[in-house]
């Protein structure tokens, strides 16, 4: 998820990469929703700081024996209103989160602007390609010919562009990492809620349990 405040303060930047990608961000709603959000932050920030101050007083009249029954009035009325900005500034801070999720990433600065794989420019090549007598098959043909990949289950998981490795082909994905990790570093494990996914840039599109845990 995009950080806030650089997120705002780029919109021209973010609107920019949204037409090279050929979409629309509604920016507008944005700048709405960040308007309305900061302006009531600012105010209920002086309601509390007028609360905080009047109790104060309420105590000091208390203590000299002094009626405070209209001070203590008006700042239920203040405490009531502060209630309900807090709601309301809740609603728009999970509405903006929600709407950040959904910004794509900016492509870097080399990345060159296309609408398909065609327009992807090549960078370097180690050596010359091979020669076949015969077609090749691609690599996800050949995997699931072996029975290392499952493109079916992955595709009813997260959908396109996944694989699921199984047999020797998880064995062989994980023989890296478990070579290095005895190495470098602890292996953790790897269960997740979703409130951590945003902040590892992992997918966030989806909602409900990505896998469920049952004791």
């Amino acid at each position: 998820m995009h950080d806030l405040n650089y997120f705002r303060d780029h919109l021209d930047v973010f609107a920019d990469m949204a037409k090279k990608r050929g979409t629309v961000l509604d920016l507008d709603a944005f700048r709405k929703l960040d308007k309305e959000r900061r302006e009531l932050i600012t105010a209920t920030e002086q309601l509390k700081a007028r609360r905080n101050k009047a109790s104060e007083e309420i105590a000091r009249l208390k203590k000299e024996k002094q009626n405070a029954d209209s001070l203590i009035t008006d700042m239920k009325q203040v405490s009531e209103r502060v209630k309900k900005s807090d709601e309301r500034i809740a609603e728009l801070d999970a509405t903006q989160r929600e709407l950040l999720l959904t910004i794509p990433n900016i492509p870097h600065s080399s990345v060159p602007v296309g609408t398909s794989a065609a327009d992807n420019r090549e960078v370097r090549r180690w050596g010359p390609p091979p020669k076949f007598d015969v077609a090749p098959k691609p690599h996800w043909e050949v995997g699931e010919r072996a029975g290392i990949l499952d493109l079916a289950v992955a595709t009813k998981i997260t959908g396109a562009r996944f694989a699921v490795y199984k047999g020797w082909g998880a064995r062989l994905e994980r023989a890296p990492r478990e070579f290095l990790s005895r190495r470098t570093h602890p292996r953790t494990r790897l269960h997740r809620n979703f409130a951590a996914l945003p902040g590892e840039h992992r997918v966030t599109d989806r909602r409900g349990p990505i896998a469920e845990i049952r004791r």
